[in-house]
């Protein structure tokens, strides 16, 4: 019971770190968001994810560039889009389409 206690507090005090330091190690920027470390270095790699190299060796993260690329394909939900369309079809007069 007692190393139960014990993982879940190291569990938790990890994840405070994580998301309130404004730089994070790759084991963190990982569980930050929620990938493997394998495919944390994949990302780096092909210069997917911005990433910094101070030292030529180990590799950090800017939590809020991590969060930036995680956000940054957003997906429309049904009502928008079925609004572009509506608002498509008004700009074109209800031509359907046809222009002149």
């Amino acid at each position: 019971m007692t190393e139960d206690l014990k993982g879940l507090a190291d569990l938790i005090t990890a994840n405070i770190i994580s998301t309130t330091k404004a730089v994070l190690t790759s084991d963190e920027a990982a569980k930050y968001m929620g990938i493997t470390r394998s495919y944390l270095y994949k990302l780096t790699m092909n210069a997917e994810l911005p990433f910094y190299k101070p030292m030529g060796k180990l590799v950090y993260f800017k939590r809020e560039e991590l969060e930036e690329w995680l956000l940054r394909y957003r997906n429309s939900t049904k009502e928008e889009i079925e609004e572009k369309a509506a608002s498509f079809k008004f700009q074109k007069g209800g031509r359907n389409g046809s222009r002149n």
